[in-house]
């Protein structure tokens, strides 16, 4: 996922928007009535290969998503482009369909009608939000971004529509300010978040399944007593280094259809789209707090054993 960062097209891209903030106000009133939650389903991805996957009923990536602004007929309208690094800020956005109009209906996947990460190009700042959507299709999330510099903004969503797939759509966001750039951490196959010490066993490899197990401890003991969080015992995001491109990847099996345990061990399915490094972004709840490991791996390699920080919210809404 890891690719360089390009400081020249940066300095250009966040010249223009330095010393500038916009407000978005909410003019419009909450959704009441959500579609009908819709099964476990993967999002966007083909059915896993059981024979590279190890026989694990999982889901397989397609390929990566997140690297277009319009597919399938509908458009990311992001309306806030530019915010300041450090202020807290209005996001605000809505998902256009081939007319122009804002989508209304969604169906819910994981418990929600859409997910929205944003991610910086260096892929060191993450966040797993998700907004709330208004009557006229607008959807908004107060986020404040860290660091100045240039982020990548991605919508995974499912229109209500009979026979809609699932899509991801991303757009460019800029955060204004003192602009460093920042150095993306060595792969690691352990990271320690508030107390909690994820290991990763496994990898990704160009074009093929592959098992990822993720395995959470504490104080020296594994966690045996995960809880849900959307519907599933751990969701992990990979975006890979350079483009950003998207993959999203969820576990094999389910809280409650006897296939999988609540930890210590998470295991998923995924395919990279090709080589090259890749941030992993796993999240996990726990006593009530979700928490987020992050691990650098480079596809086709396997990962090592060496420690590096990861982030941790504390919150559902992550970075918040």
């Amino acid at each position: 996922m890891h690719a360089g960062l390009r400081i020249t097209a940066f300095a250009a891209a966040l010249a223009a928007t330095f010393g500038t903030a916009y407000g978005v106000g909410k003019g419009v009133d909450q959704v009441v009535e959500d579609p009908a939650p819709a099964r476990h389903e993967s999002h966007g991805e083909a059915k896993p290969d059981t024979e590279d996957a190890g026989g694990h009923g999982g889901h397989e990536t397609a390929p990566a998503g997140g690297l277009q602004i319009s597919e399938g007929g509908y458009t990311l309208d992001l309306r806030t482009p530019t915010v300041t690094a450090g202020k807290r800020a209005e996001l605000s956005f809505a998902i256009r369909d081939s007319a122009g109009r804002a989508v209304t209906a969604y169906q819910r996947e994981h418990e929600k009608e859409l997910h929205l990460i944003v991610a910086s190009r260096d892929l060191v700042t993450y966040r797993h939000l998700h907004p709330t959507r208004a009557a006229d299709g607008t959807w908004s999330i107060p986020v404040e971004l860290p660091r100045a510099g240039g982020y990548r903004v991605f919508a995974d969503f499912t229109p209500a529509k009979k026979g809609a797939e699932n899509l991801t759509l991303g757009a460019d966001l800029a955060a204004a300010g003192s602009f460093e750039p920042q150095r993306m951490p060595a792969p690691n196959g352990t990271v320690k978040v508030h107390g909690y010490e994820v290991r990763l066993d496994g990898g990704l490899r160009p074009g093929k399944a592959s098992e990822l197990k993720l395995n959470v401890s504490r104080d020296g003991r594994p966690v045996k007593n995960l809880q849900p969080y959307l519907g599933a015992y751990g969701h992990l995001v990979a975006l890979r280094s350079g483009d950003l491109a998207y993959l999203h990847v969820h576990p094999n099996g389910e809280p409650g259809d006897g296939s999988t345990k609540p930890g210590p061990q998470i295991s998923f399915t995924a395919t990279a789209p090709s080589s090259g490094t890749y941030r992993l972004f796993l999240d996990f709840k726990h006593e009530g707090r979700v928490h987020t490991a992050e691990f650098t791996v480079r596809a086709g390699a396997s990962t090592t054993a060496t420690e590096a920080p990861a982030h941790d919210e504390g919150t559902e809404e992550h970075g918040h």
